[in-house]
């Protein structure tokens, strides 16, 4: 599965790509059913023998669940998504709906094997 992530701030009625060092943000990849809390930390204990990881206990399991959202693909770098963050937030406010829940982003290109100009990557934005 790819790699996914929620990017937000504290206030989402403040959230653009104008203050993008205020944006909080979670990495997830979905797993299948039989990866179970128990599962996860046996692989986080035999990963603890071998190396120092920091984040590692950060890791965890969590159901997600979105709601409805509008998406679109974005092709290009990351760095300039900021035009196509800014149409759906546009698109949401003439529906005379409010941004909801978390900005999503599901990265469908590898950035280590992928030209930047050929990134895709499906922005979402969850409305209320």
């Amino acid at each position: 599965m790819p790699l996914e992530g929620l990017w937000w701030m504290d206030d989402m009625t403040k959230f653009s790509v104008d203050n993008k060092d205020m944006w909080k943000w979670n990495a997830m990849i979905m797993q299948p059913e039989f990866v179970t809390t128990a599962v996860l930390e046996e692989a986080i204990a035999q990963v603890k023998k071998k190396k120092k990881l920091p984040a590692l206990p950060l890791l965890r399991l969590q159901e997600f669940h979105e709601g409805k959202a509008v998406q679109t693909l974005h092709i290009g770098p990351y760095s300039e998504e900021g035009p196509t963050i800014q149409t759906l937030h546009e698109t949401i406010s003439k529906q005379g709906k409010n941004l909801a829940g978390k900005h999503h982003e599901i990265y469908l290109s590898d950035p280590t094997r992928t030209a930047p100009d050929k990134l895709k990557t499906i922005l979402r934005q969850p409305f209320a």
